[in-house]
């Protein structure tokens, strides 16, 4: 009996130090996963640190660093979070063992929260009397202070405007004030929900079914025809602020053209409609005036279209080589010709997708589906865009001067190896078309280097693309404009909101204020609320106070 006890006993030690090493074991193991976790990250951190280093340093326009980046940027979001669970699932771990110490992190320097958040302090009861003799003769020497963000949902509020009658004794006529202006004749709301509901259906892409759904949740039943009636009523009351923008970018001497796809609904499925914009952006050439953009739509793409648009317009046009600009720059248009500047960025794209290695690698092609020419004519042009960047915001006789002195040599020089490779070419090699892009029809290489004589020119359309990139962001969460005037309407509302965010304005901020100010403003005061001018009234604000 006593053999059979110590036996029992023998085995249940064994089995405590069996535990004992399986739980310094897993403790080891997490240890090491949250090592290769974190190690994992900060290589994949430090990797897409210097990526956009390089992308500083040899050019922001490459195509092939954009998307690398971009995928670096997503692969770190996995990485990181995994090292988050490896180091929690680590020091879980290691609470259950002595032996194992946990694995502890290095993050990096967190930036201090804003000054101009508001701060709320919550104070933790203080102690009673000591915590080691017990006495209450203590007194306060200091306070330790942890600050965390948080953020409050959305507060919905009514405001009750309140009119107060009062009657005569003499004459007995009531007396009450004038009921205030609303920017949407009902009133029902107010600009800061106006301003809301536009910004996120025309610039956060969010349609208005999913504003309503999101509004029923938070215990506000608004539905999509109320929403939708509002928005209507709000394109009509900033008219008004619309055409001041329209007549700003039209009033330019240069402008950056470009159009992107948008579904329309139509009867059994979508058609592709257009979005057409046109910017005036003069920073380049320190032209001074501020930056708009203007927005258009249309069913198709036909040339009709820029002809409307830009009748009665003249200047230079930086555009692609999209035909239907071409009736604007024949001879005997009134009132004039428009200038065309072709963007050298779509022409390096044809080479560049011949030259792209990775994508090469990506696509299972072979080494020699790579041409030397393309990769070639790309080092060459990315040449003219290094010049571009460092006379970038010069004065437009300073940046001719400029392009004379080091841009034109190179340029003359690309045109003749042009010529010269492409004579050694099938005229179906796709090189070989690359090339014709810019050098085959008549005017189209004078419209390529018109940049070299003109400072205000500039290389590339990249104003109009980047004014662009929202609403092909966009088209995945609206999926498709409803009616033609729907699209006039994003259109009417895309022209607002892209203004704001050119001179660094919050467009939802601004559009409450038009909303809230517009009602009691004279129109000889309209233009104090456009985008450049509301921003230096709100910075001269303070500084009066």
């Amino acid at each position: 009996m006593l053999d059979s006890a110590a036996e029992i006993a023998r085995l249940r030690a064994e089995l405590a130090a069996s535990d004992a090493r399986a739980r310094v074991a897993e403790a080891e193991l997490a240890e090491a996963r949250a090592v290769v976790s974190t190690s994992e990250a900060m290589i994949a951190h430090l990797r897409l640190e210097i990526a956009k280093l390089r992308r500083e340093q040899y050019g922001r326009s490459s195509e092939r660093r954009a998307r690398l980046i971009e995928q670096m940027e997503l692969q770190l979001e996995d990485l990181e979070a995994a090292a988050t669970e490896d180091e929690i699932a680590s020091e879980r771990a290691a609470a259950r063992t002595t032996t194992v110490a946990a694995f502890e992190r290095r993050r990096p320097a967190r930036k201090p929260f804003p000054e101009h958040l508001p701060r709320e302090r919550v104070v933790i009861e203080p102690p009673k009397a000591c915590t080691c003799c017990g006495s209450s003769r203590i007194v306060k020497m200091g306070e330790d202070v942890t600050e965390t963000l948080e953020v409050v949902p959305r507060r919905w509020k009514v405001i009750q405007t309140v009119r107060e009658k009062f009657t005569c004794r003499d004459c007995e006529k009531i007396s009450q004030p004038p009921a205030p202006f609303h920017a949407t004749p009902p009133g029902w709301a107010g600009p800061n929900l106006l301003a809301t509901i536009l910004f996120e259906k025309f610039g956060q892409h969010q349609p208005l079914n999913r504003q309503a759904e999101r509004y029923a949740r938070e215990g506000v039943d608004l539905s999509l025809s109320t929403l939708a009636d509002q928005v209507g009523t709000c394109a009509v009351a900033l008219e008004p602020i619309h055409a001041l923008i329209k007549a700003h970018v039209l009033a330019a001497e240069r402008l950056h053209g470009d159009d992107t796809t948008v579904p329309l609904l139509a009867r059994g499925g979508t058609r592709q409609a257009r979005l057409w914009t046109y910017v005036r952006d003069d920073r380049p050439f320190a032209g001074g005036a501020p930056p708009a953009a203007l927005f258009h739509f249309s069913v198709d793409r036909e040339k009709t279209h820029p002809n409307l648009h830009l009748a009665g317009w003249t200047g230079i046009l930086q555009a692609d080589a999209y035909g239907g600009y071409n009736d604007l720059y024949r001879n005997g248009r009134e009132p004039a010709p428009v200038i065309s500047a072709l963007c050298w960025s779509h022409a390096r794209r044809k080479f560049f997708e011949l030259a792209d290695v990775a994508d090469a690698v990506r696509k299972g092609k072979a080494a020699d589906a790579i041409s030397p020419v393309a990769l070639k004519a790309v080092e060459r042009i990315d040449a003219l865009f290094a010049i571009e960047r460092d006379i970038n915001g010069l004065s437009a006789e300073a940046r001719r001067e400029a392009r004379q002195q080091l841009s034109l040599p190179l340029v003359e020089e690309l045109h003749t190896w042009f010529r010269r490779e492409r004579a050694q070419m099938s005229r179906h090699n796709p090189v070989a078309k690359a090339i014709n892009y810019m050098d085959e029809k008549d005017g189209r290489w004078e419209a390529f280097t018109r940049f070299l004589n003109d400072g205000r020119s500039c290389l590339t359309n990249n104003s109009a693309e980047r004014a662009l990139r929202g609403i092909a962001l966009g088209r995945k969460a609206w999926l498709f404009a409803g009616s033609q005037r729907g699209g006039e309407r994003a259109a009417f509302m895309i022209t607002l909101i892209v203004t704001a965010k050119l001179n660094d304005v919050d467009p939802q901020a601004w559009l409450a204020d038009v909303l809230g100010r517009m009602p009691n403003l004279p129109a000889s005061r309209l233009p104090d609320l456009l985008p450049w001018n509301w921003a230096v009234g709100r910075e001269q604000v303070p500084k009066a106070a």
